[in-house]
């Protein structure tokens, strides 16, 4: 099952380059990491969102997900258009090979990712205040942490994936900090640290995760315009730290 997923992963990379062997002069933590996938700079992409190297790595309770730049992440969010449907979002994320079960969702839900997300017509977090406001619903523009469980969904378009729909009358198993919305979707808190071309997210974790398979992948994505089914698809992969999906990073 999970092969098909990557399989269809993959379909999304047709014709990014093959980039696991570069080597830069940044000294980036991600870039430097023992075992980090490893990217080419690619003049030809947004700097912030042009992967050199992404890594993952537990230590005790603490996963932490790192990714580092060409330029300088997170400085670049999406362009609020005034509402829900066609809401655009902006992400760094980690697909994994671990089984969404690991996190509350059910077993072989689809693929588990770790998101660092901005997306200023919703919040998506009701539990959390990024922006110290004292208002908890006017704050998705600012980064922050998302599980998601992605799926291929050819309705997005051909080879296309979306974070998994609930279809109504559903009753999968959700984590405790579920925001509410139809999605296999959690808002754990965790927070996002941006730090000149890197963005890492330390997250805690009970079970050993060591081994467990990981890639790096800068995309878009954004509502559908009738606000239904499927809610949220990947409309465009900015860089993939592999080059192939093949998921090489084993986290150590």
């Amino acid at each position: 099952m999970k092969t098909a997923y990557l399989a269809t992963l993959v379909a999304l990379c047709y014709g990014l380059p093959a980039c696991a062997d570069g080597k830069h002069a940044l000294q980036g933590h991600a870039l430097h990491s023992k075992g980090a996938v490893v990217s080419k700079a690619d003049s030809s992409k947004t700097a912030a969102f042009d992967i050199l190297a992404a890594h993952v790595h537990q230590e005790g309770g603490v996963v932490t997900f790192h990714m580092t730049t060409n330029g300088v992440a997170g400085s670049q969010t999406p362009n609020p258009v005034g509402s829900l449907a066609g809401a655009p979002a902006a992400t760094y994320v980690w697909p994994t090979s671990l089984d969404p079960s690991i996190v509350g969702f059910d077993e072989g839900a689809g693929i588990l990712s770790m998101v660092a997300a901005s997306h200023p017509d919703f919040d998506d977090t009701p539990l959390f205040d990024e922006n110290a406001d004292g208002d908890l619903t006017n704050d998705g523009g600012q980064w922050h942490s998302h599980w998601v469980v992605l799926h291929p969904t050819e309705a997005c378009g051909p080879g296309a994936l979306a974070v998994k729909d609930i279809p109504d009358g559903a009753t999968p198993k959700l984590p405790i900090t579920w925001p509410g919305l139809p999605l296999l979707i959690d808002s754990p808190g965790y927070t996002p640290v941006f730090d000149g071309p890197e963005v890492k997210i330390n997250v805690a974790m009970r079970a050993d995760v060591t081994g467990a398979s990981y890639d790096g992948v800068t995309a878009a994505l954004r509502v559908n315009k009738n606000v239904h089914s499927p809610l949220f698809c990947v409309t465009d992969v900015f860089d993939i730290a592999s080059g192939d999906l093949s998921l090489p990073g084993k986290v150590r």
